[in-house]
């Protein structure tokens, strides 16, 4: 097996609490293993403009040392369009054999590894994708870098609405992201006792009508009932126009007035917690070793505790659904709380 020399490394697409642990702990194993680290900076545009904008950097332990507490990305991030060009991808190509990069590494969500599997055809380097993103939509590994954290930072958040709810007894839509996921959405809406949870996996657009009166009947017979707030968690990209237009709608449709609050990028910011430190740390190292063993084509993934490797292809066939069990036991309380029984 040829020596490992020379591991190039970036951070593309969203952003996600964690990343700085993972970029620490690859650094950390690759200076173990007498291995440099070449960060690329702006995602795959690093490699793209490496000819004429000052992209890459030879990280150093001193690079790295007290980050594993930071949010965001020490190295930067962006969408790449050019990375679906023929262009883009032979110029990513070219800088990785100039810079005689034995394997790159890349930090991100599908987005970022369907750009692995194309520049795969341009490069026949080692190519390594770490999970890193909120969604928590990668198949293959139970967890993705930064979704524990981002379930924390929204259950903060929505603790706080439910005190002023609470204040007003007042009705709350609040949207969640995750894009076309509804991970995010139902954890949180169960950590945080939402009265609905609304996502991909409980609710179709072509039952919308049905499910705006069925929305308006609950609400009005909880509020017979009992007097308090009434939160409603809902996934981006779910409802046309999203929680403010369902604000929006359930005032015409039942004349209720509800307060639409869309928690947006701040999911993806802040420290991250202790779950995401962990598992970026071991991602990290367990990309350098696979690196080290000839691996290529592949995601680092946990399964049940454990760290295993997942093709590429594999990681990016969007079958990965939330928990039945979650699911279940949502409507459970649901059903519930509807024969007062809370």
């Amino acid at each position: 097996m040829t020596a490992i020399k020379r591991i190039a490394i970036l951070t593309s697409g969203g952003d996600a609490p964690g990343m700085n642990a993972a970029i620490r702990s690859v650094v950390l194993a690759a200076h173990h293993f007498h291995i440099d680290v070449v960060s690329f900076y702006h995602g795959y545009n690093g490699l793209i403009h490496a000819d004429n904008i000052n992209h890459a950097k030879l990280l150093t332990l001193n690079d790295v040392n007290n980050i594993i507490h930071r949010g965001g990305t020490i190295l930067k991030s962006a969408r790449c369009p050019e990375m679906l060009t023929e262009n883009g991808l032979k110029q990513a190509a070219k800088t990785l054999t100039l810079e005689n990069i034995d394997a790159l590494i890349v930090i991100g969500g599908d987005g970022s590894f369907n750009g692995l599997l194309a520049l795969k055809e341009h490069w026949h380097g080692q190519l390594i994708g770490v999970p890193g993103t909120i969604d928590n939509d990668l198949d293959g590994t139970d967890f993705t870098i930064g979704f524990a954290t981002a379930v924390n930072t929204a259950i903060e958040a929505i603790d706080k609405i439910r005190d002023t709810a609470d204040a007003f007894e007042r009705i709350f839509i609040v949207e969640l992201m995750g894009r076309h996921s509804g991970h995010i959405t139902f954890n949180v809406g169960i950590a945080c006792g939402a009265e609905q949870v609304l996502s991909f996996e409980n609710f179709s657009v072509d039952d919308k009508q049905v499910k705006l009166k069925q929305l308006a009947d609950e609400i009005k017979s909880a509020q017979e009932n009992r007097h308090g707030s009434y939160i409603i968690v809902i996934a981006e990209n779910l409802w046309p126009g999203g929680a403010i237009e369902l604000a929006k709608e359930l005032k015409v449709a039942a004349s209720m007035d509800c307060t639409a609050c869309v928690l947006g990028h701040i999911q993806r910011g802040g420290s991250p917690v202790p779950k995401d430190r962990l598992l970026a740390t071991k991602m990290g190292v367990a990309a350098v070793q696979a690196i080290i063993e000839g691996k290529n084509n592949i995601m680092i993934a946990e399964q049940n505790s454990a760290i295993c490797h997942i093709t590429l292809e594999q990681a990016v066939e969007h079958h990965k659904v939330v928990s039945q069990q979650l699911v279940d036991a949502q409507e459970n309380i649901l059903a519930l709380t509807a024969q007062n029984q809370y």
